[in-house]
């Protein structure tokens, strides 16, 4: 399971490479546009919104992964190692609880329920569904790093040692 995670993460690496990069050259061209042009084309905004999108969902999905998240740890810190490693699995059993139910059911049912309607945006022309796709796919990778974590404890404080 630990190449899978390491697989996971290198595609997540740089598919948020990419995305990041497509932002830059993206609000650019608007900023050269604007300057040169007097007026951005409304392509590049509406661009510029949706890879913040994803790059915003995926990027808390990839760092939830890392434990590079937000978190106030100084009471668990504070218990004794085998306390410490129940508590964390508690804590990624809830995580992965909301992952499944907002983000996987919740987000599926919001991407099932924009393709059925036909919504687009409106300039790129792009189905709404494919833009919100990104939430039920971030909550499926929050459920596969937290059951790497509940399934490797050791790892986690290992590596921090």
């Amino acid at each position: 399971m630990k190449k899978l995670y390491e697989q996971v993460n290198r595609f997540i690496e740089v598919f948020l490479v990419i995305i990041f990069g497509l932002l830059v050259l993206d609000v650019l061209w608007q900023v050269i546009s604007r300057y040169l042009v007097g007026r951005s084309s409304s392509f590049t905004e509406e661009f510029a919104r949706f890879a913040l999108i994803w790059l915003s969902i995926l990027g808390a999905a990839y760092l939830n992964g890392q434990r590079a998240h937000l978190s106030i740890d100084f009471w668990i810190k504070k218990l004794p190692l085998g306390q410490q490693r129940k508590r964390k699995v508690v804590i990624e059993s809830m995580m992965l609880l909301f992952a499944l139910v907002i983000m996987v059911i919740g987000g599926g049912n919001l991407v099932y329920l924009t393709l059925s309607l036909g919504q687009k945006s409106s300039v790129l022309d792009v189905p709404l569904g494919l833009v919100y796709a990104i939430v039920p796919f971030s909550g499926v990778l929050i459920i596969f790093y937290s059951l790497y974590h509940i399934l490797h404890p050791q790892e986690e404080v290992d590596a921090k040692a």
